[in-house]
């Protein structure tokens, strides 16, 4: 029950549910004769939409998780990389294999970081959830686009029953233990690094944040108002950048959950 509500109630404070939220009392305040509400319930959705899709909001919502853990230029070793999950698709018809997501960076850098010499095992952590869609654990797609990469099967381990990341904490944890090892890579997207790494340290993990799929780059900031085109179109509401505050709003809100949870 936990895991649902985790998913559907956040869906009312990003800024396109809580807008919708506010138009459908704008509707009942039209029937119940406030024409004050009414209007006050429109402009807060209309506010709402203009700043979670604006893309200086965006931007620096973003840039708060991302920019936490930047990476050093020498990462250091460690006895193995985890690779969080939520970034692939399933191969289920009519895709011809696992498709990859915007996140699929993830894997990418952990057969990188092998390759690079920074640890022998490399840990794939996710399951997935029957009712968004199920399919095989997600930790087999990550190990198959690996070993297409060129990772050995036989240095690749799976966790196939997490579905959040306090599961893919514990499932590692008792993994590492398994191996006689807890020195490890944590991999996952960059603005989801802030809540893993305190989730996996709460867990006695000694996790060196090793983040990637960053949103924002430098050269984003400098653009932003470089020029009057940039300002107009950063004013402009967008699905995209209304996407990209959603995300970072969820990361807050997991923060405060999981705290409340005692988990990080």
């Amino acid at each position: 029950m936990f895991l649902y509500l985790s998913k559907l109630l956040p869906l009312f404070i990003y800024p396109l549910g809580l807008a919708c939220v506010l138009l459908v009392l704008a509707m009942l305040s039209l029937w119940w004769k406030r024409p004050g509400w009414t209007a006050g319930c429109i402009a807060l959705a209309l506010a709402l939409l203009l700043l979670g899709g604006n893309g200086w909001v965006a931007t620096r919502l973003t840039r708060s998780l991302e920019w936490q853990n930047l990476p050093p230029e020498n990462l250091p070793t460690a006895e193995a990389i985890v690779v969080l999950g939520g970034a692939t698709k399933p191969k289920i018809p009519p895709r011809p294999w696992v498709d990859v997501m915007e996140s699929g960076d993830r894997i990418l850098h952990g057969a990188r970081l092998y390759q690079q010499g920074k640890a022998p095992l490399v840990i794939m952590s996710g399951g997935r959830i029957y009712w968004k869609g199920g399919g095989p654990p997600e930790s087999s797609d990550m190990a198959e686009l690996a070993m297409a990469l060129g990772v050995p099967r036989s240095v690749i381990l799976e966790d196939t029953t997490s579905l959040n990341t306090y599961e893919n904490a514990v499932n590692v944890k008792a993994i590492l233990e398994q191996q006689g090892i807890n020195r490890v890579l944590l991999v996952t997207s960059a603005m989801h690094m802030p809540r893993s790494l305190k989730i996996f340290q709460k867990q006695g993990i000694e996790a060196i944040p090793a983040p990637t799929d960053f949103l924002v780059a430098q050269q984003d900031l400098e653009e932003v108002g470089n020029s009057l085109e940039a300002v107009l179109l950063n004013l402009l509401p967008d699905a995209d950048r209304m996407q990209q505050t959603s995300r970072a709003l969820k990361e807050y809100i997991g923060l405060v959950i999981y705290r409340l949870r005692g988990w990080l």
